[in-house]
């Protein structure tokens, strides 16, 4: 028994192992205590969690710039994670929504055991697996993306970057009654999963003329709304171009460092709009003015799986051990395009 394990047995604690990026490319699954519940907070075994792609490889990889929000967001060593199913093995005093036996999701990050706030969980109903409920996290963000857009009954959508984020983009969007759906990416992988998502037109750059086929399938009005799902700074500047005159420009990627916008001609000259629907931006409370908080879209992300509505199983392309998490990102970083929905499993 390692000197860890004794000290947390003394303690009363538990021992867990969670991954942790050390450095730049540097991956290790490292132990670490968890304390016992207190109060309103829940101790959680992981049964599945989701990576984040585009967040995890951007802290893993360094590549944001200096004295940036990334920066300060990314600090080394930098725990993993945060889209979690777990269940609840105790719980403290004071908790009165969540009991020992029952699975929940949460911002856990990658490891075996996390204490959370009872204000953070949500039930996953039966009927829906571990894999597709840690899906929640993202798929609530993206939600709270394609409200702030305002996505409505025949609108035409246009979906730059048809990774994880785009994928949803396009289930959410369909929801909400989109027409045309048009998935536009560099990867014919990634498109031929987009049309399982609901697109209803794929663009590849270069093979295809984008422009001119999205005039097309608008009927030369070009796409009511665009949203911007690469996190490349280059790409920015063309997505924003594609939008229609008066038309709504949705920023949902994060991007890593600047871009360069004449605001004359593609914003004020356009009169184009610009919406950021960066995730941390859904309401921490729910009121009668606004319900849709992160948790309120979890439980919907849930209502909608049970029910038949959407799927997310398509999305799933590789499974790993927790254990096996440095050869998890050694992949992605060598073609992360290659991926989709990369899940750990605990059991």
């Amino acid at each position: 028994m390692s000197l860890l394990s004794c000290a947390a047995r003394r303690r009363g604690h538990t021992l867990t192992r969670r991954v942790v990026f050390t450095a730049p490319s540097q991956v290790e699954v490292q132990e670490a205590e968890v304390a016992k519940p207190t109060g309103k907070q829940v101790l959680v075994e992981s049964l599945a969690s989701l990576i984040s792609t585009g967040t995890e490889l951007t802290i893993l990889t360094g590549d944001f710039p200096q004295g940036s929000a990334w920066a300060r967001y990314g600090r080394y060593p930098f725990v993993a994670g945060y889209s979690n199913v777990g269940q609840a093995l105790e719980v403290g005093p004071e908790v009165t929504a969540v009991k020992p036996g029952d699975r929940v999701a949460s911002m856990a990050p990658h490891s075996q055991n996390a204490l959370v706030g009872q204000e953070d969980l949500a039930k996953v109903p039966d009927g829906i697996s571990d894999e597709e409920a840690s899906f929640h996290t993202l798929a609530a963000g993206v939600m709270n993306s394609v409200r702030l857009a305002g996505v409505t009954l025949g609108e035409s959508v246009a979906v730059v970057g048809v990774g994880l984020l785009g994928q949803l983009t396009i289930l959410f969007s369909r929801l909400c009654g989109a027409l045309p759906v048009v998935a536009i990416d560099l990867s014919r992988k990634r498109l031929a999963l987009a049309r399982e998502s609901g697109a209803t037109a794929l663009l590849q750059p270069g093979a295809d003329k984008v422009e001119e086929e999205l005039a097309r399938l608008t009927s030369g009005r070009m796409p009511d709304l665009v949203f911007e799902v690469t996190g490349s700074p280059k790409v920015i500047l063309w997505a924003l171009s594609l939008a229609k005159r008066q038309g709504k420009y949705i920023q949902l990627s994060s991007p890593r460092g600047r871009s360069e916008v004449d605001f004359h001609d593609e914003v004020n000259a356009m009169s184009r709009t610009i919406i950021g629907t960066h995730f941390g931006s859904a309401p921490a409370f729910e009121t009668p003015y606004n319900m849709w908080t992160r948790r309120r879209n979890t439980e919907l992300f849930f209502q909608l799986l049970a029910a038949g509505y959407t799927s997310v199983k398509h999305l799933v392309s590789h499974r790993y051990r927790l254990d096996d998490a440095p050869e998890a990102y050694r992949m992605l970083l060598k073609d992360r395009t290659e991926a989709m929905g990369v899940v750990f499993t605990y059991r």
